[in-house]
């Protein structure tokens, strides 16, 4: 796995995230994202564009998180709009709005990584 691949399906962008995360890829965890994409976290924060997506995340990967997959939910497809969401282990949900790019590959653009039930 490498930052380059690109995500053909929008779920695709989970699953990256996880891989990503656990590698401690900032790089890898930035490019899911449109440039001027808004990322919810940490709670009660935003984040936006890659420049402050990128420090969110190396904050994120400097603890060192061990990232598990939860469930991951069927995308919701609208044309060139998804929405993605997991429940995660802990029992909270994250959801997302990807959107598919002129070379048919999904980026997200909204980021709500912690909804607690």
């Amino acid at each position: 796995m490498t930052s380059r691949t690109v995500a053909t399906e929008p779920n695709d962008l989970g699953k990256f995230f996880i891989e990503r995360g656990n590698a401690g890829d900032v790089d890898g965890l930035v490019a899911l994202y449109e440039p001027d994409a808004v990322l919810a976290f940490p709670p009660g924060n935003l984040a936006t564009g890659h420049a402050e997506i990128r420090k969110v995340y190396q904050q994120f990967v400097a603890a060192a998180p061990v990232l598990e997959p939860g469930r991951q939910h069927p995308a919701l497809v609208s044309g060139d709009l998804a929405l993605t969401a997991s429940t995660l282990t802990t029992g909270e949900v994250t959801v997302e709005i990807a959107r598919r790019q002129p070379d048919g590959s999904w980026l997200w653009v909204v980021d709500q990584p912690v909804l607690v039930p």
